[in-house]
This record gives structure tokens, C-alpha cells and sequence, in this order.
């Protein structure tokens, strides 16, 4: 590609473009296995796999999928949180040609419903208490033909393995659960043990389609961005020449972002396998405490993480104990971080955070402050090789400004999607000649760092969760005491944003702000669930009766004594 002005802010031994190797995410795998055979893959509480281990695990339960009749191109859903299961089930049903469909374990049934349905998912994978609790109840509503049931213990050694269900199902909520044999339903650890046999589909393409990763847009309407293999393979080639220092069969990652986020999925699980790097897996990423022992103890080089992970650290009274010698780079990422909180956390532990920047239509990562250049807070710093960017003006949606403009930022490279599931509206409106309109808003300085300025679209970013506002208010307004709703994203000091609603009730009827957040708790994700409720008498609306949220915005801003929202 033409050189950029950020091409020269590159640390030495960062090429502008790459000449990329044309090999799958499988692929990648097995050369990591053949390479490293008995590193370290998979760490889970007391139990490790090697590379061995693990290949031989996914070709078994490959095996086992492909006996529940799934085929090149079938949607199979990935229902779990950070466990070794996850890792077998994505490269699975990847060297399967398969299509894993990543579902957010905090997901209630009536998202569920929405995603799969959508997605047309034939095999789902899930834990049992997630299967007794959520999918269960819904199952004549859905498209899944067969269940794989998952367990937490299974992948334990003793004596964890015998004491961790006595702990998981005394958990609240309870964290295991009996599922009875039935039909179509069928054990993780017994589907695993197929013998692997023959393999009888050729492997994947690089434009065959490798993952509905799911995101959303303002409407509240579920769509699914269309990653290909070479859109993964190739994030993960451009991720590995913008960390030069990183050793094959040497780094240890902390798996805490949850693999159902694009970005744990990237840079938390692909990276590191393509690394033959250790992952340590930690299910539930607001364990802090367990953030920090596991740091400690594995000699965790990378952190992928996000602000509210290194809010929690700040907070914690064993940050102290936190030792960062064999830390290379703590990368953040999926929401703006506080410069309080990054400035914080480096004085206190001697750690350092690089902010970068993505998107799930984007595989995601697009621009990464350097590992050892110049880093520059509250900026997401410079694109990545072959990723071309331009800030074109909000006036005519043509030109493109300079710097120190502020503008929408379009984006093109290998890493961009191939559109949207079954949505060629949607598809046609982001996408232009190569280009992805990212509705985000954003600025470059002279040496091509770039800085996002705020949202077009009305999507909050809480603790690294993309939140819509108008699934919220379709939740609260199907309270029966709820006349009209308003739900908008606040600052907040630990979240980045958190969810705050605006509410009139009927005259008739009573309500509390507790009322309603059960209502929605019973609808929605928790991390979707209003921290705020306010009760106003009228809801400020335009020409055409239509609820004006930038104006409750401002409104907010102002009572708190922050800046306005720009244009």
C-alpha cells in the first residue's frame, strides 16, 4: 500500500505491509502442535494440555460434531465461558468447515432465541446449568437439532475434580446441574472419546466463511458480522509483525476476556495459538483476585484487557502484590480508558498499557498504540500494516479531511468483514468500494495517531459490552406500569458508560426503580440492566413525537457538570 504518514511512527521492525501466508486458523494450529508438542496450550485451574493434547482433543470432538451430522458451512452455536470445552469446540468446528456462532453465557433465553434463530445454529454446545437454566425452556423454539452438554469438573484433576461440584452447585446461582439423559442431548466428555477416524470434508478455504461473530446497531436488531478465515488468519499475521518481540512457544497469555467477545476471541485465543503460546484460562473475568494470582503465578508476558479489568485491579487491596517482570504488554481495548486509571495502575504496579482500537466487523483490531515506540494516552494509536484509514467530513460523507479533522472514520484492510448475515441493506450501507464506515467519529494528528472523538451511533460501551438502547426500552416498556422510556449511556468512572433510563409511568400505576430493574433482569443480560432510573413527568420529544435521547444526554451532562456531547 502507499505510505502513510503513520508508517513513520513504526518501531523498527514493523513493515508497512506484509506478504501474508495463505493458512488457516486449523492449519495454524496444527503446525503450533507440530512445532511445540508438549508446550503448555490450555492452563485450567490444576489442569494443563499440551499442544499434543489439545490437537488430539479437537480432532476427537471434531469427530464426535461431525457424527451429530454437522457439515461444511452448518452454524454451531459456542455457548460457554472461558473453559478448555471452548477452546476444543471453536477449532473444531472450524477444521470442520463448520461456522461457530460465539453466544455470551449472561444471555437470558429471549436473546438466545433471537441469535440462534437468526444464526440457523443445528448443534449448540453448552454447560448444563446454562442448558437447565436458559436453553431448556425454550427448546421447541429453537433450530438446534443436538445438544453437546458441557461440565466445569470434567477437565479438572483430582482432587479438584471430585470437590468442584460440591462448591459449583452451593455457588449462587448454582454452577452445575443434572441434566437427565434424553434425547439429542449428549456428554462433552463421552462426544469427545469418538474415535477421530477419517477425515471426510476437505479443509477450509481461506474465503470460506469461519465466524458469526454477532454485534448490533441502534435499531436493537441482532446481525451477525461475516468473518472469513483469511479475515482471521490475516488479523492474526498483522497482530504477530506488530509484536516483533513475541516468542513462538514462549509467551503466556491470560485468557480472562471471554472468547464470545471478538476481542478475547482474537487476541486472547487465535494469537496464542498461533504463538503455540499458554493460555490461562479464567472463566469469570471480575475475579479479581484470581486476575492477580494467576499474573503471579503462570508469568503472564501478555494481558489482554479492558478498562473495568484494570479499574478492579486499581481497587483491589493485593494490586500491591501484582509482580509485573515477566509482563511484556497489557493491551487494552473495547472501550476508552480513563487516563486516571491507566496513569494509576502504572504507579502502583510498574506495568505499562498500550490502547488500541477495533471493531467486530473488523476481526477486530485496527490501530494499537507501539509496544516499545511512542505511545500516546487517549489516542488508540496507529493502524496496523495494510490498514488504510481516512476521516471523511460529517457535511458530505465524501471528503476527506485533514489532520486534526473530525470526521467519521472509514477503514480498509484484510481484516474487514465480508458483510453481514443475510443482511445486504445493512451490508450495502457500512460497506463501499473496500471501505468500512465504522459510524465512529475521530481524528489523526500529523504523525498518524488517531484518537475517536465519540459515537454516531447511540450504542453504549459498558465495561467492554456493547449495549442498545432501544432493547432496553423495549424491555422496560413491556412493563405494565411503563407509559414511554428513554434509555441512554452515562459516564462512569469504572465502566466507561453505564446504562441509565428515563421512565414516565402510567397514571394509573405504581412502580419502583427495583420494580423495573427486575422486570428487565428477567429480560436481560445483567450488564444490560439500567444502574440508573429516573422518573420524569414527560420525556422531551421532537416535531414528530419522537423521544429525543441527545437531549436527555445533555441534560445529564450538564446535572453532572461535564462537557456537552459534540456534534
Amino acid at each position: 500500500m502507499d505510505r502513510k504518514s503513520w508508517h513513520e511512527a513504526y518501531e523498527p521492525g514493523v513493515p508497512p505491509s506484509l506478504e501474508y501466508e495463505e493458512i488457516t486458523l486449523p492449519a495454524m494450529l496444527r503446525r503450533s502442535a507440530g512445532s511445540h508438542p508438549d508446550a503448555a496450550a490450555v492452563r485450567f485451574m490444576n489442569r494443563t494440555m499440551t499442544y499434543r493434547q489439545l490437537v488430539e482433543d479437537v480432532d476427537r470432538f471434531a469427530a464426535g460434531l461431525a457424527s451429530l451430522g454437522v457439515t461444511p458451512g452448518a452454524r454451531v452455536a459456542i455457548h460457554l465461558p472461558n473453559l478448555p470445552q471452548t477452546v476444543i469446540s471453536v477449532h473444531a468446528a472450524l477444521s470442520l468447515g463448520a461456522v461457530p456462532v460465539m453466544t455470551n453465557p449472561l444471555y437470558v433465553s429471549r436473546e438466545i432465541e433471537q441469535q440462534w434463530n437468526d444464526a440457523g445454529c443445528v448443534v449448540a454446545v453448552t454447560t448444563d446449568f446454562l442448558f437447565t437454566s436458559r436453553v431448556a425452556p425454550i427448546r421447541s423454539r429453537l433450530p438446534v437439532r443436538e445438544y453437546v452438554i458441557a461440565s466445569i469438573p470434567e477437565y479438572l484433576r483430582f482432587p479438584l475434580r471430585l470437590l468442584a461440584p460440591w462448591k459449583l452447585r452451593r455457588s449462587d446461582p448454582p454452577l452445575i446441574a443434572n441434566v437427565p439423559d434424553q434425547r439429542s442431548v449428549h456428554r462433552f466428555r463421552l462426544l469427545r472419546g469418538a474415535p477421530s477416524g477419517t477425515r471426510s470434508h476437505p479443509p477450509p478455504a481461506l474465503d470460506d466463511l469461519a465466524i458469526l461473530q454477532y454485534t448490533g446497531g441502534t435499531t436493537g436488531v441482532a446481525k451477525a458480522a461475516m468473518l472469513t478465515h483469511r479475515n482471521l488468519s490475516f488479523q492474526v499475521q498483522q497482530l504477530r509483525a506488530w509484536l516483533p518481540g513475541l516468542v513462538p512457544g514462549g509467551e503466556v497469555f491470560l485468557g480472562a476476556l471471554p472468547f464470545f467477545h471478538v476481542f478475547g476471541l482474537t487476541v486472547a485465543l487465535n494469537l496464542p495459538v498461533a504463538l503455540a503460546a499458554e493460555m490461562v484460562l479464567i472463566p469469570n473475568p471480575r475475579d479479581i483476585p484470581r486476575l492477580i494470582s494467576s499474573i503471579n503465578r503462570y508469568g503472564v508476558s501478555i494481558f489482554p484487557t479492558v478498562p473495568a479489568m484494570i479499574d478492579g485491579i486499581n481497587r483491589s487491596p493485593k494490586v500491591g502484590s501484582l509482580k509485573v517482570g515477566t509482563l511484556k504488554m497489557c493491551v487494552s481495548g473495547s472501550a476508552p480508558m480513563p487516563e486516571s486509571t491507566l496513569r494509576r495502575f502504572e504507579e502502583r504496579t510498574g506495568g505499562k498499557i498500550v490502547e488500541g482500537y477495533g471493531l467486530t466487523e473488523t476481526s477486530p483490531v485496527t490501530h494499537v498504540n507501539p509496544q516499545n515506540g511512542v505511545r500516546k494516552v487517549n489516542t488508540i494509536g496507529l493502524p496496523l500494516p495494510d490498514t488504510d484509514c481516512r476521516i471523511v467530513s460529517l457535511e458530505d460523507g465524501v471528503s476527506e479531511l485533514p489532520a486534526g479533522g473530525e470526521g467519521e472514520l472509514y477503514i480498509r484492510g484484510p481484516q474487514v468483514m465480508a458483510g453481514y448475515w443475510n443482511r445486504p441493506d445493512e451490508t450495502e450501507r457500512v460497506l463501499r468500494d473496500g471501505w468500512l464506515r465504522t459510524g465512529d467519529l475521530a481524528a489523526r494528528d500529523e504523525e498518524g495517531y488517531f484518537r475517536i472523538c465519540g459515537r454516531k451511533k447511540d450504542m453504549i460501551l459498558a465495561s467492554g459490552y456493547n449495549i442498545y438502547p432501544d432493547e432496553v426500552d423495549q424491555v422496560l416498556s413491556s412493563h405494565p406500569a411503563v407509559l414511554e422510556c428513554a434509555t441512554i449511556g452515562v459516564p462512569d468512572e469504572r465502566r466507561g458508560e453505564t446504562v441509565k433510563s428515563f421512565v414516565v409511568l402510567r397514571s394509573d400505576r405504581e412502580a419502583t426503580s427495583d420494580d423495573l430493574r427486575e422486570h428487565c433482569r428477567a429480560n436481560l443480560a445483567v450488564f444490560k440492566v439500567p444502574r440508573e432510573i429516573e422518573f420524569r413527568d414527560e420525556l422531551p420529544k421532537s416535531s414528530v413525537l419522537k423521544v429525543l435521547r441527545r437531549e436527555l444526554l445533555v441534560q445529564e451532562l450538564r446535572a453532572r457538570g461535564l462537557p456537552e456531547p459534540g456534534p
